[in-house]
């Protein structure tokens, strides 16, 4: 809520909710059905009432759950399908909810939960144990699931502009057993190991990438660098966090500077992390000046993380494209190939970009001292973060 209300000074106004949408669903190649969300509202909605039609398992993985009117109703829907007869499963991160209270997250026997701890064994000695639990899943019934990056709370219903997905069919698998991996991988004995679903086989055109430190694991960075390696004809990143490694930094300027490839990055104005912005816009000086077309989302936080290349291939998921998420966290991002689902994702970017307000290398190069200093004091906790 502080960083909300910073938002609103800077703009000197204050930010109507964020207006409801609703997409209609789409059949991607493997009879999977996709659906896009742009509002935490219709999303909400949709994850209420899957929990309330569970027959069996509900698996529930947040990296946030606020304590607030929202996180109550999931709590009560969670209980109910539990006294019902539903197994239910509840993972959250210790360290991104230090600010709710503890009792918020006791629950009555038929509910079982796991709190990824602040420290895992010697975590400042081993990169294995430092990631968070950055994930956002929902796995109903191994038959609907939802993944993207909204987190769990009224601020994210109407003040944040988020992109979450819906997954009906045989690619609901690829989030059930990300969630049955986490959970039987960091579960102590006092709580039940889960069955694993044997997967319906092998269908490209949905996949799931999954960071996993634990195991040295991070293939979302990978999907990155070899789609943008791919790209043609055009990239569209929504990035809430744009803090690019040399690697992508680079394959990025290469596309637009030497293959002709036009890339545009959407990032918020106005994050809610105040020294994010600051190592961000470190980088927009070589971007423009190779051509990248950088716009800046006004009125709400933007925080998704997704991109679409080529108008046949998309992602969407919880990582954003920083050090923390992309080599550090526990992630999960959904790779799409199907141009009639990129083709959504697009016009989702086209809307953003109405309420967006492009960055010219010309006002760049005007910015103030006071700007120039803090990115270069900054710099170096880029590698960091």
């Amino acid at each position: 809520m502080f960083a909300d209300k910073v938002r609103r000074m800077v703009r000197g106004q204050n930010v109507p909710p964020l207006k409801r949408r609703d997409h209609d669903p789409h059949t991607v190649g493997d009879g999977s059905e996709l659906t896009i969300y742009t509002s935490g509202e219709a999303l909400f909605d949709d994850m209420l009432t899957a929990i309330e039609q569970a027959q069996h398992r509900i698996l529930l993985e947040s990296y946030i759950i606020k304590g607030d009117a929202t996180g109550k109703t999931f709590k009560r829907a969670l209980i109910a399908a539990a006294q019902r007869g539903v197994d239910v499963y509840v993972i959250y991160d210790g360290f991104a909810n230090l600010v709710v209270r503890p009792s918020f997250f006791r629950f009555p026997p038929g509910v079982s939960v796991l709190r990824y701890p602040l420290w895992s064994g010697l975590a400042l000695m081993s990169p294995r144990r430092w990631g968070r639990d950055h994930r956002k899943i929902l796995v109903v019934d191994d038959t609907v699931g939802f993944v993207g990056g909204y987190n769990i709370g009224s601020l994210y219903a109407t003040q944040w502009r988020d992109t979450h997905l819906r997954v009906r069919g045989p690619a609901v698998w690829d989030l059930d057993n990300a969630f049955v991996d986490f959970w039987n991988m960091q579960k102590p004995a006092s709580l039940p190991m889960l069955d694993q679903i044997g997967s319906t086989g092998w269908k490209p055109h949905i996949r799931a990438h999954r960071n996993v430190p634990r195991q040295l694991l991070y293939p979302i960075r990978g999907m990155y660098l070899e789609a943008i390696d791919r790209a043609h004809v055009s990239i569209d990143i929504t990035a809430a966090y744009f803090i690019p490694d040399h690697d992508i930094l680079d394959a990025l300027i290469d596309a637009a500077q030497h293959r002709g490839v036009r890339v545009r990055i959407l990032v918020p104005k106005v994050s809610n992390h105040v020294v994010t912005d600051w190592l961000s816009r470190g980088f927009y000086g070589r971007l423009l000046r190779a051509g990248v077309e950088i716009y800046r989302y006004t009125d709400h936080m933007v925080h998704a993380k997704t991109a679409t290349i080529d108008n046949q291939w998309s992602t969407v998921g919880t990582a954003n494209i920083d050090r923390l998420s992309l080599m550090g966290n526990y992630e999960v991002n959904l790779e799409v190939l199907d141009p009639i689902f990129a083709d959504d994702m697009r016009n989702v970017f086209e809307h953003d970009l109405q309420k967006a307000i492009p960055l010219t290398l010309a006002e760049w190069d005007s910015r103030p001292w006071v700007a120039r200093a803090y990115e270069a004091i900054l710099r170096p906790l880029g590698p960091l973060l």
